[in-house]
């Protein structure tokens, strides 16, 4: 699934992200499908500040009525999802938690690599691996 541009592009998500991934079933794949679409420029919400809203579609599932994500971003370099939500249970983030993820975004995606490998290892942060071709492969038969 992953293209040759989007090889060296690295993905995270906050342990928080995790959670709420396991809770509403979004795979790692998903998550992949979503940067995919991000780096070809299909952003749901630019929110400003590295920041962006991103609708995520489930396998077998649609991306309307589904989960949004908080993603802060920068453009052939990293993604971090740092928070989730199901369109049933809000409609949006507001501003004073829009700012608190600016601020976010600006220490984060000016992390170094080194720093960025601390953050993984003292577990805040979880590199989210891209799929196998084999995985495609199973899901297909």
């Amino acid at each position: 699934m992953p293209s040759f541009a989007l090889a060296k592009f690295s993905v995270y998500k906050s342990k928080s992200f995790a959670r709420f991934a396991r809770k509403t079933r979004i795979k790692d794949r998903d998550l992949w499908e979503t940067v995919r679409l991000v780096h070809a420029g299909a952003i749901d919400a630019n929110l400003g500040g590295g920041v962006i809203k991103q609708r995520i579609a489930r396998a077998g599932q649609g991306k309307s009525g589904g989960s949004r994500a908080v993603a802060l971003f920068r453009f052939k370099g990293r993604i971090v999802f740092v928070y989730g939500f199901e369109k049933k249970d809000r409609e949006n983030i507001d501003a004073r938690e829009l700012e608190a993820f600016k601020e976010l975004a600006n220490v984060i995606l000016g992390y170094s690599d080194a720093e960025i490998r601390k953050r993984v290892i003292d577990g805040a942060l979880i590199e989210v691996q891209p799929p196998l071709e084999s995985e495609d492969a199973e899901e297909i038969s």
